[in-house]
């Protein structure tokens, strides 16, 4: 089956591509920028080769899950949340000075100190960085800086899918425009800050367009089980607390991190009614349960997720009793991997503390993460709409073109 898979169709792509050395006269033709996230909706790039545009339209029509203009509508609640967005590195952090050379690694460092800025947006805020710091004369040159900041930036944690996802995303919607070849190098070079800044401002808000489409999944009564700190998750939940819904919490505790207990903190503090569950309780209180919502590290061409340990038992569990399974999560976590089984992943490795001495011929399981196949998932919450785990391999394409 892997010749239907997104990987597949994307390198036969740029195969021919490849082949296609003379560019058709009406593939140069750009739009003008865009001056908000509406209008880059409406207005997509209409490149047909590098249709990467196609990032920020919903595609209602095609999942059938939610109308465009519910989507709008989620995405007008947070137009106006512009004076929140994080000001330029130059100014608020002061990353970069005369006398320090310019590294995108500090660049990256730096916007990761704000706490509630997601580790794949600080990466696309330090390769924007990038283009304002670049002394190249030549689009060769800048393009080739970009492509080295990228890669350091991916090899700083080659563990990290969104990190990876959020580098690859970033270069192929910004570099790809056809534009440059009508510029001079200062306004090509403008050009590709212009689309970095608004790449950056997009997946800042991913969060938000997310809240506001998944708070409409929760109903007054209701008992939602969470697993893991996933910050999108809580800013559904707390969107839904701030619509004045009365819903109770199951976390689970999250080992081996105990992530769930920071989880628990935060949802104590919206006055959220939660209750801590030790992670072998899971199928115990899901008759407790109406739904599961959980984040995730990755999606995956299957439409799959890779996330924290535990996940996939849960999704398991929530299967056999007929539990909806919602998944949240931004678009610059869509990756072009297609795990095969739990092992068939890059490892990410944790270390657990069991309270004891551990005897040097016990072996210990140290994954920190699993692999939930697509057909344990009910929906997916992300920026680009309510998608069911079927049209995410569409989806990626799209992101990837």
């Amino acid at each position: 089956m892997w010749w239907r898979s997104a990987s597949f169709i994307l390198d036969r792509n740029d195969n021919l591509l490849q082949d296609d050395s003379v560019p058709k006269a009406e593939s140069r033709i750009i739009s003008p920028p865009s001056s908000s996230m509406a209008d880059t909706l409406n207005n997509p790039n209409p490149i047909p080769v590098n249709n990467i545009s196609a990032y920020y339209q919903t595609r209602a029509a095609h999942h059938a899950v939610v109308t465009s203009d519910w989507l709008a509508q989620a995405q007008a609640a947070v137009g106006h949340d512009q004076d929140t967005l994080p000001s330029d590195p130059d100014t608020a952090l002061n990353s970069s000075s005369p006398e320090k050379p310019f590294s995108v690694i500090d660049e990256f460092n730096n916007w990761r100190k704000q706490p509630d800025l997601a580790e794949a947006v600080a990466a696309i805020r330090a390769l924007a960085s990038v283009i304002r710091s670049s002394e190249a004369t030549t689009m060769m040159e800048l393009q080739r800086e970009l492509k080295t900041a990228s890669d350091s930036l991916k090899s700083w944690d080659t563990t990290s899918i969104s990190l990876t996802a959020g580098c690859d995303l970033f270069m192929r919607y910004v570099t790809r425009t056809s534009a440059v070849e009508y510029e001079d190098f200062n306004a090509a070079k403008s050009r590709f800050l212009e689309r970095a800044l608004k790449f950056g401002e997009i997946s800042y808000k991913a969060r938000k367009i997310i809240a506001m489409l998944g708070q409409d999944f929760i109903f007054n009564g209701c008992t939602i089980l969470v697993h893991g700190f996933s910050r999108v998750v809580l800013e559904i939940l707390k969107t839904a607390a701030q619509s004045k819904k009365v819903f109770r919490v199951l976390c689970t505790e999250g080992r081996p991190d105990r992530t769930g207990l920071r989880f628990s903190n935060e949802l104590a503090k919206l006055d959220v009614p939660v209750k801590l569950l030790i992670d072998s309780a899971v199928a115990y209180s899901m008759d407790e349960v109406d739904m599961v919502i959980v984040g995730a590290d990755g999606v995956v061409e299957s439409g799959g997720i890779i996330n924290m340990m535990g996940t996939y038992q849960i999704a398991l569990v929530a299967k056999s009793m007929d539990k909806p399974v919602y998944v949240a999560a931004e678009s610059y976590k869509f990756a072009r991997l297609y795990p095969l089984d739990q092992k068939d992943m890059v490892p990410a490795l944790r270390a657990v503390d069991f309270g004891v001495p551990i005897p040097s011929k016990v072996e210990v399981e140290t994954s920190a993460r699993d692999y939930t196949p697509p057909q344990y998932l009910t929906l997916l919450f992300t920026d680009l709409g309510v998608l069911t785990p079927s049209v995410v391999s569409d989806e990626l394409i799209q992101l990837y073109l």
